[in-house]
């Protein structure tokens, strides 16, 4: 067992939860910080969970001191783009000055290594609806900028200290564990295959598509999904990467090429059976058109090799979790 503790804030989360788990299966000392807002106690299967916030300064010193923190993994975040648009001072406290305050507590700490949970978001509408990390960062809702703020803190705190980082990029995540073991239980979810899948099973009536008017093939907006195991998987690339000396880094995290609403609803009828009510609804805020990443860069850099890159398999995951949930809900 490693002598040092790697913090996972958010760890409770959908996407830390599998992170936290992956690193406990390798044997990795883990600390999970979490106000659980939107996060789950069962869903921290490995590791001490510790109730509490970010942002506060006195108690992330603590942990990083008692536990001998060296790494810190951060996923808290509001994630909610529509929710960012009407709210967008709630995205900037939590997003950004949490973080902000995190950072100091990590080099006040002697943190070596970092890896930063971010978004797609940061490129707003990009030029042909694919985003390289060089491609200018020009967000178009507040979700997107508390973000990129936070990726600028980084990278100029890393430039005057000792410490190094990977910005993760997600594009958007789907799928749960293909074990059933945790998986998406956020609740009042707006994350598409998520929906979908809950009107599949029944827990809600009907599903809306917002905006079908897009400049796209069907009329409704694109995106690269990318399975939640894989994004896991890029998290313990990035710790052995930063481990083994690599240099301050940002990587996208997505599989270069996208889906539309309407294909992704389609594989969720195909998975479930049957179909879903659906309604058309006007464009969201904040929402671009089509987004699909250019994903060379993590591939070369960190050697990632995704196995998951397949939406029938992302949704058959999805809806299979839904299924557990409607037997056994989650506290």
């Amino acid at each position: 067992m490693p002598d040092t503790s790697i913090l996972v804030t958010g760890g409770a989360g959908y996407i830390g939860s599998h992170v936290v788990r992956r690193l406990g299966e390798a044997g990795e000392r883990v600390v999970v910080l979490d106000d659980l807002s939107t996060g789950f106690k069962s869903a921290v299967l490995y590791g001490e969970l510790i109730v509490g916030d970010t942002g506060d300064r006195e108690l992330v010193g603590r942990i990083i001191r008692d536990h001998g923190v060296d790494t810190i993994l951060h996923f808290a975040a509001h994630t909610i783009v529509p929710e960012s648009v009407e709210n967008p001072l709630k995205y900037y406290a939590n997003n950004t000055c949490s973080s902000r305050s995190l950072l100091q507590c990590a080099l006040d700490g002697g943190v070596k290594h970092f890896v930063f949970s971010s978004t797609a978001a940061v490129y707003g509408i990009s030029d042909g609806g694919v985003a390289r990390e060089e491609s200018p960062t020009a967000p178009i809702n507040p979700y997107g900028t508390s973000k990129l703020m936070t990726e600028w803190m980084l990278r100029d705190c890393a430039a005057v200290n000792d410490l190094s980082y990977v910005t993760l990029r997600y594009f958007n995540v789907a799928g749960c564990d293909p074990a059933g073991r945790i998986g998406q239980s956020s609740r009042s979810a707006t994350l598409l295959t998520k929906v979908a899948c809950e009107t599949a099973v029944g827990k809600r009536e009907k599903l809306f598509i917002f905006g079908t008017n897009y400049d796209t093939p069907d009329g409704t907006g694109i995106r690269d999904y990318i399975h939640v195991e894989d994004l896991a998987r890029a998290h313990l690339d990035a710790l052995a990467y930063l481990r083994a000396g690599g240099d301050s880094t940002v990587l996208n995290c997505g599989y270069g090429h996208g889906f539309s609403v309407r294909e992704v609803l389609a594989a969720v009828e195909r998975a479930a059976g049957r179909p879903l009510t659906i309604e058309e609804a006007p464009r969201r805020a904040g929402d671009p058109p089509k987004l699909i990443s250019s994903c060379d860069r993590i591939k070369q850099v960190l050697n990632w090799a995704p196995q998951y890159d397949d939406l029938n398999q992302i949704v058959e995951s999805a809806l299979n979790w839904e299924r557990k949930l409607i037997a056994n809900p989650v506290d």
